[in-house]
């Protein structure tokens, strides 16, 4: 069977959760079903797999859905722990102190506090921490959801302290003669045969970090415009362009330290860097009136009596427990101290050098070779999970808010309610993905279907493949719901392409990290996960279709930008990259000038 016509099939199961989930909006319980049976009918019918390797990748799917119910449900948790402890209503206090102004918010919570629980935790923590804090401050649901998304892409290749470089570039590429031969001959230390070392993984994280910091730049932007279109009284993309000053001095408060940490301390720490620098500008900044709105400019939702059905969940902002009492305002830093209890957690339980994540990692379950199959170990992390830091953080929360027994009861039993409703999303989206990622070793001898696909376009594109390698890494992550998977089933590819058309190839795997990151934007099981944890059932097509448009300008100024660098020595920097980058950038600032002159 040629190339394309492989990859064509390989298509299939993606085109059907395209149709079925974005175009016809069918909920996720229903259409990823469609698209599971379609996966699993190519990997049985044209791959030639063993029953064993679909049935393994199918439980394997299930028990890292079980994962993320895990991480939901303390999700879920800590927010009505902190809603019935009167911590939320001091929280929504305080950042009306700073801002009444929704645009503000949720560049503050969204970007620069879900950059720094990226950098610390990553595998969708800021999700399960941002969005239900935007719900808990009165924020729609899908429009928490859809603005925690769209941020899922400048710090994500260096969240969870740099996984998805050092665990997902390093051993993507490692093990491969041409990149170990690429290595030597660059001068690289640190590499062996079996590994490429830490060197060359750094050196390709620095170039991230500058494609990430560019792109990144109109990212707070896009939020802010995305959410007062789909969610203002106006639905109007100007509202949220008015406050584009603050957007973009919020943009660089974190693009810029996060680029120097890259540079100087590594891949583990640019995200984390960045959020919290950024926090401890930008907050003072806004207090002080900085690019802020003018008192009789404060935008905000309509009321909630207007608001579409569509944007509510199950979990929606509710009356506090102290409102309920006539209990006094809690102190804000008290309020504050269980996020930055569960901050400290996430670092401490995840930096090496501490220890602490070896023995936290030694609970768990196991299940390797299901079915005496290829497929990879089912795992499951009863301690190191994100999950058991969220329980910890909200048993905590129930001595230090001095919470009544009935009130935490209270918390506990709606999150076991909302827990049970949200579960079937998850249960039939991730089989299909493990089916569709463990398609090898088919009697066939056709690579899985991730990589027949890529072949394919990589056969297409010729030298334009820079433009199309962000698309790949978002691909990836699309259907895995993990940058750092993407990076591990792509890098290699992507660099055996670079060397084939005669690039830097370190630059094109640059570009598959970075469009890897871009994809979290409209994973479908990451959209599904940060819809469960608020309620958000049955509208997670609609979720990928109003983040979408965010995800195509970043994976297509990333390459462009790409393009123009990596031919930059024969074609001259006036090429095909740099125009479309220019036109993009272009575009961008004209669209927002005439929006803005259309109000005055």
């Amino acid at each position: 069977m040629n190339t394309l016509t492989l990859s064509l099939l390989s298509f299939l199961p993606i085109l059907v959760v395209a149709i079925f989930l974005v175009v016809l909006k069918w909920p996720a319980r229903r259409a990823m079903p469609l698209a599971y049976i379609t996966a699993a009918g190519l990997g049985l019918g044209v791959w030639k797999l063993p029953f064993n390797q679909v049935a393994a990748a199918t439980v394997n799917g299930l028990i890292v859905a079980l994962t993320l119910l895990y991480i939901i449900f303390g999700a879920i948790l800590l927010l009505n722990t902190l809603q019935q402890s009167g911590a939320i209503r001091a929280i929504r206090q305080g950042f009306i102190d700073i801002s009444p102004d929704r645009r503000i918010q949720v560049i503050i919570i969204a970007w620069l506090f879900g950059s720094f629980i990226e950098g610390s935790s990553g595998f969708g923590t800021p999700a399960a921490v941002a969005v239900p804090l935007l719900v808990g401050l009165g924020f729609p649901a899908m429009a928490a959801v859809v603005s925690g998304m769209i941020i899922q892409s400048t710090p994500v290749s260096f969240g969870a302290l740099g996984t998805p470089m050092l665990v997902g570039v390093g051993t993507g590429l490692s093990g491969d003669d041409s990149v170990y031969q690429f290595i030597q001959q660059a001068g690289i230390a640190g590499a062996t045969a079996e590994s490429v070392g830490r060197p060359f993984v750094e050196l390709i994280a620095q170039k991230v970090a500058i494609l990430h910091a560019i792109t990144g730049t109109f990212i707070p932007l896009f939020v802010v415009a995305l959410m007062t279109r789909f969610f203002g009284a106006k639905r109007s993309f100007v509202e949220g362009l008015k406050v584009w000053k603050f957007a973009l001095f919020a943009a660089f408060s974190m693009t810029i330290p996060y680029v120097i940490a890259a540079h100087i301390f590594g891949p583990e720490f640019p995200s984390i860097v960045g959020g919290m620098i950024g926090l401890l500008i930008v907050v003072p900044a806004a207090k002080a009136g900085l690019f802020m709105p003018k008192e009789d400019e404060i935008w905000d939702f309509p009321d909630k009596a207007d608001w579409d059905p569509e944007w509510s969940g199950l979990v929606e902002s509710q009356p506090d427990q102290a409102d309920v009492e006539g209990k006094k305002l809690m102190n804000i830093t008290l309020a504050w101290a269980p996020y930055l209890i569960l901050a400290s957690l996430l670092i401490i339980t995840r930096v090496p050098a501490l220890g602490v994540n070896t023995f936290l990692q030694s609970f768990a379950f196991d299940w390797s070779n299901i079915f005496n199959s290829t497929v990879g170990t089912g795992n499951i992390q009863l301690l190191y999970s994100p999950a058991a830091i969220f329980i910890v953080v909200s048993l905590s929360t129930f001595f230090l808010h001095k919470m009544t027994i009935q009130s935490y009861g209270l918390a506990v039993k709606d999150s076991c309610k909302n827990i049970v409703k949200v579960s079937l999303p998850l249960l039939t989206t991730v089989p299909m993905v493990q089916v569709f990622l463990n398609s090898q070793d088919g009697l066939a001898g056709f690579a899985k279907m991730p990589n027949a696909l890529a072949e394919g376009v990589a056969e297409l594109a010729g030298s334009a493949w820079p433009i199309f390698s962000t698309f790949i890494g978002g691909f990836g992550a699309f259907v895995a719901g993990s940058n750092t998977v993407s990076n591990m089933t792509f890098s290699l590819f992507q660099f055996g392409v670079g060397e084939r058309i005669g690039v830097d190839p370190t630059w094109i795997v640059a570009l598959q990290a970075v469009g890897g990151a871009a994809g979290n934007v409209i994973c479908v099981h990451n959209v599904v996960a940060a819809s469960a944890v608020v309620g958000l059932l049955g509208k997670e097509g609609l979720v990928i279709r109003k983040t979408l448009a965010a995800f195509v300008y970043y994976a297509l100024l990333a390459g462009s930008m790409g393009y123009a660098i990596v031919w930059s020595g024969t074609k001259g920097w006036l090429n095909l990259g740099s125009i479309l980058s220019v036109l993009i950038v272009v575009s961008l600032v004209s669209f927002v000038s005439m929006q803005l002159k259309k109000e005055q």
